[in-house]
């Protein structure tokens, strides 16, 4: 096999392969992601569309060397090959909100092969509200919700989204780097969190947006038009006030934001399980060994936030696994019409 061929597989090379096995046999797709933190999180969407006539293999952009990344899988590597036997399974980030205004993004949101999370990345799915209680019992085996992690995202997301849109505005300007996805990042830090100051961390928010917002209108005073036309189509591609941080990118909400709320609700929640076992033992063996049994069933909330799939009913992750249907019953509808018109050629005019 030639080196190129072995480095790159081409769609046309797995639809050969695939035409080549027995008509019972499973049609293989190959389904490339950027690295080996997408694997799981792919395996899990497309196991779900696997059958007895069809079944996904889970692969990095190149079989011959460590080469990673989305431009590895849609630009260099993989992106000219796609088909309907090959395609590219990736992170959204800003791509799909700036609507073609760099190849990558053109390639992201026209090509029928390439399937997108929509949210900004993998890890806004992990933080997504109404399954961060969960992570939490997951993590401490106490149920008691001591936090509103949906309200407090909403807020944050509201007080955040004006300036969001601004970040959007950049990028789909051939000046983004006058206002960077880090400066973008910077503003909406909260700082450090804790249950009780969770209100005020949300106000210094609102005000740092505020003024930076203030400032872009000032260096851009002919924005208006553009900046509300904007706000108006980034709310139809699924981006609202309520839910904006499911767009922001992906390793600061998690790693500023999400995780070191989770990690102090986590701890209030782990002493109020320790003082109960405390509270509740008739003798000192006792409270030791329930304590220790306690310590070794706890897990790391970090860890559980990672294996979180409490996303699953989300708006996005519904549209991302709706374009793969599609995508795959247009494929059946292709196959079954060849299918017949070979039939058609085959039968003999009586």
């Amino acid at each position: 096999m030639p080196k190129r061929l072995k480095d790159n597989l081409t769609s046309d090379y797995f639809s050969a392969a695939n035409q080549m096995r027995s008509k019972t046999a499973r049609r293989r797709i190959a389904a490339y992601v950027e690295s080996y933190d997408d694997v799981f999180f792919w395996r899990m969407v497309l196991s779900g569309f696997e059958n007895d006539r069809r079944y996904f293999e889970v692969m990095l952009p190149s079989k011959v060397n460590l080469s990673k990344g989305k431009k590895q899988v849609l630009m260099n590597l993989v992106g000219d090959n796609l088909g309907e036997d090959m395609i590219a399974c990736v992170d959204a980030d800003y791509d799909f909100l700036i609507q073609g205004a760099t190849k990558t993004s053109e390639k992201i949101i026209s090509s029928p092969y390439v399937f997108h999370t929509y949210v900004y990345a993998i890890e806004n799915f992990q933080c997504y509200a109404p399954s961060l209680h969960n992570v939490c019992v997951m993590a401490t085996l106490n149920d008691r919700s001591v936090f509103d992690f949906q309200l407090y995202l909403k807020e944050y997301s509201k007080a955040i989204f004006p300036l969001f849109v601004w970040s959007i505005w950049y990028y789909r300007r051939p000046n983004f780097s006058d206002f960077s996805i880090s400066d973008f990042n910077k503003i909406i830090e909260v700082g450090h969190f804790t249950m009780q100051n969770a209100a005020e961390g949300l106000a210094r928010v609102r005000h740092k947006v505020g003024r930076r917002v203030i400032q872009l209108q000032n260096e851009n005073p002919d924005a208006k038009e553009t900046y509300l036309a904007l706000k108006e189509e980034l709310k139809a591609l699924g981006v609202t006030p309520d839910t904006t941080y499911l767009y922001v990118q992906g390793h600061h909400l998690h790693d500023s934001i999400v995780a070191p709320m989770l990690t102090k609700v986590c701890e209030k929640l782990r002493r109020e399980r320790e003082n109960e076992i405390r509270s509740k033992a008739v003798h000192s063996t006792q409270m030791r060994n329930e304590l220790s049994c306690y310590d070794h069933s706890v897990e790391n909330v970090n860890a559980m936030l990672k294996k979180n799939l409490g996303y699953v009913n989300s708006a996005p992750y519904l549209r991302l696994k709706s374009d793969i249907q599609r995508y795959l019953d247009k494929h059946e509808t292709d196959s079954c019409k060849q299918g017949n018109s070979q039939t058609a050629e085959e039968t003999p005019i009586q």
